[in-house]
């Protein structure tokens, strides 16, 4: 699947710190993380809550009772009017980019369906979509028999867990462990710099949560830390003997041309097209670098073409800003990102420029809209042109 969109911007996109294992979020749930993002997604695009026609939000492992009614709850509270629909979905990792492919396709039903030259045949879908991914992977409370974050990141019909995957890139692509912990200090210390001068300040929704001494500021990402080659040299492998891999909420406001000109919207971006594939499921995270293929053959553009990446881990999005003259990927475990490096060619230099999931977790869900809101803000600080984002 792949396709051009026309005329859909991104006129918004914001997100929540993300948490880390057991830190300042564990005892919010995906509902509440999805209202605080949606809500400053809104306010920062200056988008009124009853200008919005639907909202579409990805969760992929639901973790609380209430999270059948996410999307619903999460619009209702945010002051979307109760009469606007609501859709939580789930495309695994690329959740987050998905909910902006099927907001473009909700934009675009509109544009195809009042062309027709009968008015009856008018079928209006939306012309603003409030989009997203939320994930909430604490195992803090309530636990059961089973641990379903873990047996949620196994593949049955595979029966492999999803890191083993990356270990068998690392085989077939002659990935080292030396190599993945030189990737890892990198994605670390690229976090560390871009924190550092405050990239990551325009995406950032500030929030405070209860801790053990009261309300606590809650205003950066609690994953990332500082290490070196040294301490990560010593760390033992998790998955397999001798392998190399070691062990929040984010809207974006999609709008028509049509309403960005009419509610007198400020795009960051406009959507340029958008690639899926599916691949053998053994080695799910080279899936990037056929999509990207499959992308840039559809956009008619090349990686010389494009000035930022950001790569996670099967699905990418390429983005335009809208302001006149490096795509990414995700780092779900260094094997997996070296493997499609490599496999691509890609230039690290304008990879992954400010760190990735491996210096800022990887909430599943999330992900997609994180890398989405950080490419389009980057894009803007550097008056880039062409970003690709792409995920496993």
């Amino acid at each position: 699947m792949a396709a051009a969109a026309r005329g859909v911007f991104i006129v918004a996109a914001k997100r929540t710190p993300f948490g880390t294992f057991g830190g300042k979020a564990k005892d919010l749930s995906a509902t509440e993380l999805a209202r605080v993002a949606c809500v400053g997604a809104l306010k920062a695009g200056n988008v009124a809550p009853g200008a919005v026609d639907s909202v579409i939000i990805g969760n992929v492992i639901q973790s609380s009772s209430d999270a059948a009614y996410l999307t619903r709850h999460a619009a209702l509270m945010a002051g979307v009017p109760i009469e606007k629909p609501a859709l939580t979905l789930n495309r695994l990792c690329g959740s987050g980019f998905q909910s902006v492919i099927s907001g473009a396709h909700s934009i675009n039903m509109s544009r195809c369906s009042s062309s027709s030259s009968s008015p009856g045949d008018l079928l209006k879908e939306s012309e603003v979509v409030l989009t997203g991914g939320t994930e909430s992977m604490t195992l803090g409370k309530d636990l059961k028999l089973e641990d379903t974050l873990w047996s949620g990141l196994q593949d049955s019909y595979v029966k492999l867990p999803m890191a083993i995957t990356a270990e068998k890139l690392a085989e077939m692509y002659g990935i080292t462990r030396d190599m993945c912990d030189e990737f890892a200090f990198t994605s670390q210390q690229r976090w560390s710099n871009a924190h550092k001068h405050g990239y990551f300040t325009a995406e950032l929704i500030p929030m405070e949560t209860k801790g053990k001494k009261g309300v606590e500021p809650f205003v950066s990402d609690e994953h990332p830390r500082e290490t070196t080659p040294e301490k990560l040299g010593k760390l033992a492998p998790v998955f397999k003997e001798n392998g190399v891999s070691v062990m929040g909420q984010l809207p974006v406001v999609v709008a028509s041309e049509a309403a960005v000109s009419r509610l007198k919207l400020k795009p960051l971006a406009r959507l340029v097209g958008y690639a899926v594939v599916g691949v053998e499921p053994s080695i799910m995270g080279i899936g990037p670098a056929h999509a990207i293929r499959k992308l840039l053959q559809q956009t008619n553009k090349t990686l010389n073409d494009i000035d930022l990446v950001e790569l996670h881990d099967r699905l990418w999005l390429l983005v335009a800003t809208t302001h006149t003259p490096p795509p990414p990927v995700n780092e779900a475990f260094a094997a997996q990102y070296l493997a499609v490096e490599k496999d691509l060619g890609l230039d690290r230099a304008k990879t992954n420029v400010n760190g990735g999931a491996i210096a800022l977790g990887h909430p599943l869900a999330a992900s997609g809209s994180r890398i989405t809101a950080h490419l389009v803000h980057e894009m803007k600080r550097r008056n880039a042109k062409y970003p690709l984002d792409r995920l496993a």
